[in-house]
């Protein structure tokens, strides 16, 4: 949990039913400025491959928006074109990487890169790990969804596929677009931020969070509307631990409440 005026947030990981953990996450928030980060990773390619790539993301994320933040260089205009610069330099890391050790190797990452000052959330994602904005009793994702999960739902709605055959579909998972050293073919990062209400909740995630559907999640996070921001984290795990799915993936979560909104 981080102490902020400005916010209240709780980061929380857990490993699943996984053998490793190839989830990274990093909050940092400077006061003087009222602005921070926060960085989801999610790692893919197995032990000492999964969890090197989300580092290396999660550390590219880290020395840029420093560097940025400590020298004030951040505003409204310049944040989109920051955040893709952000995002491809994390990109151009993991082909170091590989060049160095290896380019056999099959290793990658997601990359969901939050930026706040005061109202305004700007945001970055390469991959499949969501960010709700839950408002008003309701939640919605506002990033993309770069995995062929919303190609799957689109048959649904046009009746060449169950809800059911959606849900088991084997390529659900699959990526469209990934950190992982080569040309990036999707990135998500608007150019206008998004303006915090009051009461607003904001969660950042790597995909395990979606053992739980929407409609649940949506549940848990009212019922903690009043709580701090760790209390909807712990219970969010405590409601994936208790679903004990036995493919349960590495769970990484941030919650976030703006204050004085």
């Amino acid at each position: 949990m981080l102490a902020n005026p400005a916010y209240d947030i709780a980061l929380v990981a857990d490993q699943g039913k996984r053998d490793t953990q190839e989830d990274a996450i990093a909050a940092r928030f400077f006061d003087a400025i009222e602005a921070g980060y926060v960085v989801v990773a999610d790692g893919m390619g197995g032990h000492d491959a999964g969890d090197v790539a989300s580092g290396l993301v999660k550390a590219t994320w880290q020395s840029q928006l420093d560097d940025i933040l400590e020298r004030e260089e951040f505003n409204d205009g310049t944040a989109a074109e920051h955040l893709t610069q952000v995002a491809l330099h994390a990109n151009d890391a993991v082909a170091e990487y590989l060049q160095k050790n290896g380019t056999d190797l099959q290793m990658g990452s997601t990359l969901l890169g939050v930026l706040l000052r005061g109202k305004h959330l700007h945001w970055v994602s390469v991959g499949d790990s969501p960010l709700y904005l839950c408002r008003n009793g309701f939640m919605m994702r506002i990033n993309e969804d770069h995995s062929m999960a919303p190609m799957i739902d689109a048959q649904v709605s046009d009746g060449s596929l169950s809800e059911e055959e959606a849900r088991a579909h084997p390529d659900r998972n699959q990526l469209t677009s990934v950190i992982m050293g080569a040309p990036v073919p999707k990135l998500d990062c608007p150019e206008a931020p998004v303006e915090l209400a009051k009461g607003d909740v904001l969660l950042a995630a790597s995909d395990g969070l979606q053992y739980l559907d929407d409609d649940h999640i949506q549940s848990i996070a009212n019922s903690c509307k009043d709580q701090p921001a760790r209390d909807l984290a712990v219970a969010l795990v405590q409601a994936l631990r208790a679903k004990a799915h036995p493919d349960q993936d590495n769970i990484t979560i941030a919650v976030i409440k703006p204050l004085n909104i």
